[in-house]
């Protein structure tokens, strides 16, 4: 089954960035390659049980197991070790990568606070797309009398274009609401 944004995508946003980029062919349109989710959990260090839950709360909000990130260095200011869980993570292709984006824009991010919009100048060099998000909760598959902590997580939207103009007028044209 195809994802909504995915058929969005293939049906209206290339035809209509190709009209208005006057780009000559279909595969001049950037495409989302993936998208990558962080959460960093530094008090990890003291308890497992706190990672374990992160990484359950992660598992729901993305669709997929994640992969535990470990200490490769022992720092004692830190007070971890070497292969110590500090953080854990997921990257998200195909189908699954358009269901999380969906949910992103049109669930999660209107859920926000005193939202006006994610920066519009966090692009990089390669015109990759990088954002923080403060708490899990505010996607509802989280329940948020269950969360133990509130945990916020980096967010990476990987394009095949470097050309950071076109990378963002694709994402406005998915709904991403930027603060200008």
């Amino acid at each position: 089954m195809i994802a909504r944004k995915q058929a969005y995508y293939k049906e209206t946003i290339i035809p209509k960035m190709q009209k208005d980029f006057n780009l000559k062919n279909k595969f001049q349109v950037p495409a989302i390659k993936k998208i990558s989710i962080n959460m960093g959990v530094g008090e990890a260090a003291a308890d497992a049980k706190i990672l374990e839950k992160c990484m359950e709360e992660l598992a729901l909000i993305s669709g997929q197991k994640p992969a535990i990130c470990r200490t490769t260095k022992a720092i004692s200011n830190f007070k971890t070790r070497i292969g110590l869980g500090v953080g854990c993570r997921v990257t998200l292709r195909r189908a699954k990568m358009y269901e999380f984006l969906d949910r992103l824009i049109s669930v999660a991010l209107p859920r926000i606070r005193d939202f006006r919009g994610v920066p519009g100048n966090s692009f990089d060099k390669s015109g990759n797309y990088s954002f923080g998000i403060i708490e899990q909760t505010i996607f509802p598959e989280v329940e948020s009398d269950r969360a133990p902590r509130i945990q916020g997580m980096d967010v990476t939207i990987v394009f095949s274009s470097k050309n950071k103009e076109l990378n963002k007028a694709l994402l406005k044209e998915f709904g991403m609401p930027f603060r200008e």
